[in-house]
């Protein structure tokens, strides 16, 4: 049997593996076994005292789009370099995962918004991109040691500067709102406020208040939902509420003038990777939303609480007493409840997005009950500001007969005081001619002749942003005619709740 020679060091060639020493085995080992795992590389931890995952970058009202200055933990001479502002609020805005491993546009136009509108404030960039541009999983298991990181330095600032932490505000979107949930947990003492801009669903979704974004993580936790459709079984934004107040503009499913048809078929065909470009208008809506309401502080829109997005779309969650409605965005006001406030609010396709929403509370009444209406209900409204013509209602189910029914309207324009307005009933294309002439042949006459005829005498309005009511009657009632839109204006006795007497089947 031949002698197997084992090569010297100075040997380029790797010796056998007879001749391997037991670390120089298991560090081959270790290296293959890096090599095969390096798309989750980040799930090991690295992290050698210095603030490895995240850095912090605090921009200038004049380069909201430029790294400049970068605050160091442990280093306070990079406080007074980057000229931070101890008695200013301070801002960290934390981005979430990335593919291109870069900035997007958002961030610069963000800071930007929070300048124009705290003039003094620190607005601190939290830079964990070599983090977040891992594979969707891997960055969702690092938010945790990226919040670490976070908290440290909050720790850190709080030491160095004795700044107020109830001026601090951290920001977060997507995965970046998790992040900043992990850093108020792990800061030694609560932060003032975190708002989490459509925080991340997948990974989190149902995990314990610990293992993500939860109202424990500061004084005052707010959140927007935009992208939380459970389509495809995938939902890109968190469902449950994660906050003290979590708001749900549009129900959190779809936002005005965004490709969510277009958006669900491209994470169909290509999965989860696909999600930056066919979700970025539904997902990054939050964030556009939180701007506007920096910009546009005059026109902030307005969100109800409601028990769910279907009550909200029927009209019955306009109500303001008792907390039940808050400011969309920056300034929403501070409430903490036993449970998290599920909020409501519809908004426009484009900035500023607030709209007004009405109450509109109909009573349809007639000789015989029916029950199997499905007409197209066209309203226009006329104020002293302006006009809102033929807006349809959004009839969530058919229409009974000796039942009031209750419609929630949207206007973009506000109208000011509403004076008058008109109502349009159509029938469906569906229907035969001769159950149309059966069932409408006697529509709001007041004739007494007839035997299946519907009347509609009063519209109750609710208006949400102002809490006025208002109750709207016939004009003409002698001159309704189904071909035309009836006219209502004003009552003179006012909102009075309706007695079922007055509204009981007639015999």
């Amino acid at each position: 049997m031949p002698l197997l020679l084992c090569p010297t060091r100075e040997t380029n060639r790797p010796p056998p593996a007879l001749c391997r020493s037991p670390q120089l085995q298991q560090e081959l080992s270790n290296s293959l076994f890096d090599n095969f795992l390096e798309p989750i590389k980040g799930l090991f931890n690295k992290k050698d005292g210095s603030s490895a995952y995240a850095k912090f970058s605090l921009r200038r009202p004049s380069d909201p789009d430029e790294d400049v200055c970068y605050i160091v933990p442990g280093s306070p001479e990079s406080l007074s370099a980057c000229h931070f502002n101890s008695t200013a609020k301070t801002f960290l805005v934390i981005h979430g995962w990335t593919v291109s491993g870069m900035f997007e546009s958002w961030v610069a136009k963000l800071v930007a918004a929070l300048y124009e509108r705290e003039h003094s404030a620190n607005v601190i960039v939290v830079d964990w991109l070599n983090t977040a541009q891992n594979h969707y999983i891997v960055a969702a298991q690092n938010t945790k040691i990226v919040g670490q990181d976070v908290g440290h330095f909050i720790d850190w600032i709080k030491e160095t500067t004795n700044v107020t932490l109830e001026d601090l505000h951290l920001i977060g979107y997507s995965l970046g709102a998790h992040v900043a949930g992990f850093a108020g947990s792990h800061a030694s003492n609560k932060v003032g406020r975190i708002t989490g801009l459509d925080p991340a669903g997948p990974d989190f979704e149902g995990a314990q208040a610990h293992h993500r974004l939860s109202p424990d993580d500061a004084h005052f936790v707010d959140v927007l939902h935009t992208f939380t459709r459970g389509s495809l079984g995938l939902s890109i934004g968190i469902q449950q509420p994660v906050g003290h107040v979590d708001i749900y503009p549009n129900g959190g499913g779809f936002q005005p003038g965004c490709n969510l048809r277009g958006a669900l078929e491209k994470i169909a065909n290509f999965g989860i990777l696909a999600m930056t470009d066919a979700v970025k208008c539904e997902h990054e809506r939050s964030i556009h939303l939180f701007i506007d309401s920096l910009l546009n502080e005059q026109q902030a829109s307005q969100a109800y609480s409601c028990g769910s997005s279907d009550m909200f779309d029927r009209g019955v969650c306009l109500s303001c007493s008792k907390n039940r409605c808050n400011t969309v965005g920056y300034d929403v006001s501070r409430v903490r409840q036993a449970r998290s406030a599920k909020m409501f609010t519809k908004t426009r396709a484009s900035m500023p997005y607030r709209v007004y929403h009405y109450q509109l509370k109909i009573h349809f009444s007639s000789k015989v009950n029916r029950s199997e209406m499905e007409p197209s209900l066209t309203v226009s409204l006329y104020g002293t500001n302006g006009d809102a013509e033929d807006l349809q209602l959004n009839i969530k189910d058919k229409i009974s007969t000796n039942k009031t029914h209750s419609f929630l309207l949207v206007t973009e324009k506000d109208i000011g005081e509403l004076l008058m307005m008109k109502f349009k009933w159509e029938e469906s294309s569906s229907w035969s001619s001769s159950s149309l002439l059966q069932m409408v042949s006697s529509w709001w006459s007041g004739d007494s002749s007839a035997t299946s005829g519907v009347e509609v005498h009063k519209i109750r309005v609710k208006v949400g942003e102002t809490q006025k009511k208002s109750v709207f009657c016939v004009k003409s009632p002698q001159a309704l005619n189904l071909a035309q839109e009836v006219t209502f204006v004003k009552c003179m006795d006012g909102w009075k709740n309706p007695s079922k007497r007055h509204f009981q089947k007639k015999h």
